[in-house]
C-alpha cells in the first residue's frame, strides 16, 4: 500500500459522526471532477477513496451511487461515480448551498469549526496525494478550478501551512514541500499516525547524518546509536503529546528536552550538558524511566509506536 493510501485509510477510520460525514463529503464533492446542474462526477484511482465516497454519499443522501470501474493498461483501476439524476443533484446542491451557475467556492459557514479538518480530508480523498517520506517531502491537491485552489491555499494558511500553486496539464495544483508543513496538514486532516511516520523518517535521516559525520565506527554501531536515539525521541514526543513534558520531574524533563534539541548527541555528552553533570549510565537510567512512562501511556491508551 502506498503512503497516500495509508493517509486515506487513516482518514476513513477517523470519520465517526454525522457532522464529520457531512463535512468530509462536502470536501469530496466540491473538489470532484465535475459538479454541475447536469452531472456530478467523482473519479479516483484509490479503492479506499471510492469506498469512502460511496459510504458517505449513501449515509448523507440515503441512496447508493453507482460506481463504474475501468482497468487501465498500467494495471491501475479508475473508479468513476457519474450521477446524472437531476432530482438527486438538486438535493446535493440544496444541502450544500451550491449555486451551479457560479464558480465553485468553499462555504465555511456550513462547516463547523471543529469539522474543517475533516472537510479538508474530503478534499484529499478527492484529489490529494503525498509522496513516500523516505523518498521526498511532497503533498499536493489537484484542484478542478483556480478559485478553489486559491481558497484551499488560504484555508491551509489559517493553520500555519504555506502552500503554493502551479498549473500542470490544465489542473491547478496546490502543493506543500516542507516536512513540518506536511506533518501539520496530515495532523489537521486526521492522519496522526502518518504524521508520526514522517517524523520517524525525518529523525532517522537526521540522526544518521549526524552520527555519520561525528562517529568513526562501523555501520552496525551507527544503526544501533541511531535506533536508540529514535526510540528515545519517539517516547518523549508521545509523553509530550499526551501528558506534556511539565508532567515529568525536573531531572527527566531536562534530559528529554536535551534529547529533542540534540538528536545526535551521545549519552555522555548529554550527561555533561545537564545543569548538574551525571555519568553516561545515569543518563541511560533516566531514559529508561522515560521509556517506562511512554510504555505505560501506550498500554493505557492503545497508542502504537
Amino acid at each position: 500500500m502506498s503512503f497516500s493510501n495509508d493517509v486515506r485509510k487513516e482518514i476513513c477510520e477517523s470519520i465517526s459522526d454525522k457532522n464529520q460525514r457531512y463535512s468530509c463529503l462536502y470536501g469530496a464533492l466540491l473538489f470532484s471532477r465535475t459538479l454541475s446542474r447536469e452531472r456530478i462526477v467523482f473519479q479516483t484511482e484509490s479503492r479506499i477513496s471510492a469506498d469512502t465516497f460511496s459510504e458517505l454519499f449513501s449515509r448523507v443522501f440515503k441512496t447508493e451511487p453507482l460506481c463504474r470501474t475501468n482497468e487501465r493498461k498500467s494495471g491501475s483501476v479508475l473508479y468513476t461515480f457519474d450521477i446524472d439524476d437531476r432530482e438527486l443533484i438538486g438535493s446535493v446542491m440544496t444541502k450544500y448551498r451550491i449555486d451551479p451557475e457560479l464558480p465553485r467556492h468553499i462555504n465555511s459557514e456550513i462547516i463547523t469549526t471543529s469539522s474543517l479538518g475533516i472537510f479538508t480530508a474530503g478534499i484529499f480523498l478527492a484529489c490529494g496525494s503525498v509522496n513516500d517520506p523516505s523518498k521526498e517531502y511532497h503533498l499536493e491537491f489537484s484542484a478542478p478550478e483556480e478559485a478553489l485552489a486559491g481558497e484551499l491555499v488560504a484555508l491551509l494558511a489559517d493553520i500555519g501551512v504555506k502552500a503554493k500553486t502551479v498549473l500542470r496539464r490544465g489542473a491547478h495544483i496546490v502543493y506543500i514541500k516542507g516536512s513540518e508543513s506536511i506533518e501539520d496538514t496530515l495532523t489537521f486532516i486526521g492522519a496522526q499516525q502518518c504524521t508520526l511516520e514522517i517524523m520517524n523518517v525525518k529523525i532517522y535521516k537526521d540522526v544518521r547524518n549526524k552520527v555519520n559525520r561525528i562517529a568513526n565506527c562501523d555501520s552496525a554501531n551507527i544503526d544501533k546509536v541511531v535506533n536508540a536515539a529514535m526510540k528515545q525521541i519517539e517516547d518523549i514526543r508521545l509523553i509530550a503529546s499526551v501528558s506534556g513534558l511539565d508532567s515529568l520531574t525536573p531531572e527527566l524533563r531536562e534530559v528529554a528536552e536535551l534529547r529533542l534539541e540534540n538528536s545526535g548527541m551521545s549519552l555522555s555528552d548529554i550527561g555533561e550538558a545537564l545543569s548538574e553533570s551525571i555519568s553516561r549510565s545515569g543518563v541511560n537510567h533516566r531514559f529508561k524511566k522515560l521509556a517506562k512512562i511512554a510504555d505505560d501511556i501506550r498500554k493505557r491508551g492503545g497508542y502504537e509506536s
